[in-house]
């Protein structure tokens, strides 16, 4: 079954209010709401997009230790995702399915990692649930997210719903802000050029990790 496949499974079952969820229409359509909201706000078009710099970063893996990009990209090129926290069952499927697909990526040098706003502690839940042999790393405040053009603020009223729902954001992420990150994916080439976006403001909307294999060989097939 494709990710997309999956997370439509989901999402049918979370709207239709199956167990374990049990959610009201009222929260459905708050969440319905905050996506068209963000959707018309034109924030997905202002992120980096394929053809564009990346923006470098150095960040912490869940154990400490600095991963950069300057380092992982002498390597080969680089396959990065934005997380939203393990919070996020949406998200928490792709970096199931980003992981099915690492061999693939592997073949072509490639590195993989995720980056979110949440705590190390729990980066570490993440990494351990979702089984992941690549690592989540923490951006402080959000700041990598926003060099992308994919960090956003919360609106009031969704705020209110997290809050009901329990999802305390500034406890996830030690950050008062409420902000996320859109979710995205991205290659990025040995010469720090973005090769591939995929930028949504649905978050229930997510490309395929085999979307990214033409790109790749691609990319080493020009080092070549």
């Amino acid at each position: 079954m494709s990710l997309q496949a999956r997370l439509d499974a989901f999402k049918a079952d979370f709207e239709a209010g199956k167990p374990p969820y049990n959610v009201p229409r009222t929260v459905i359509d708050i969440m319905h709401r905050a996506t068209a909201d963000l959707i018309a706000s034109g924030a997905a078009q202002r992120a980096r997009k394929a053809g564009d710099v990346s923006p470098a970063f150095a960040l912490r893996d869940p154990d400490g230790n600095i991963v950069s990009s300057v380092d992982l990209l002498k390597r080969g090129p680089l396959v990065l995702s934005f997380y939203r926290g393990v919070w996020c069952p949406y998200c928490n499927m792709e970096l199931q399915a980003l992981e099915a697909a690492k061999p693939e990526f592997d073949k072509y040098g490639a590195s993989l990692v995720a980056i979110s706003p949440q705590t190390a502690p729990n980066s570490r839940k993440s990494v351990r649930q979702n089984r992941l042999s690549f690592p989540i790393l923490s951006d402080v405040k959000g700041q990598v997210g926003d060099a992308f053009g994919l960090r956003f603020h919360l609106p009031d009223y969704l705020v209110e719903l997290y809050k009901q729902l329990k999802n305390d954001l500034p406890t996830f992420n030690d950050d008062p802000s409420w902000t996320l990150p859109m979710p995205a994916r991205y290659v990025i080439g040995q010469d720090g050029l973005i090769l591939y976006s995929q930028v949504n403001p649905d978050y229930t909307r997510r490309p395929e990790p085999e979307d990214m294999i033409a790109v790749l060989q691609q990319a080493a097939a020009v080092k070549a």
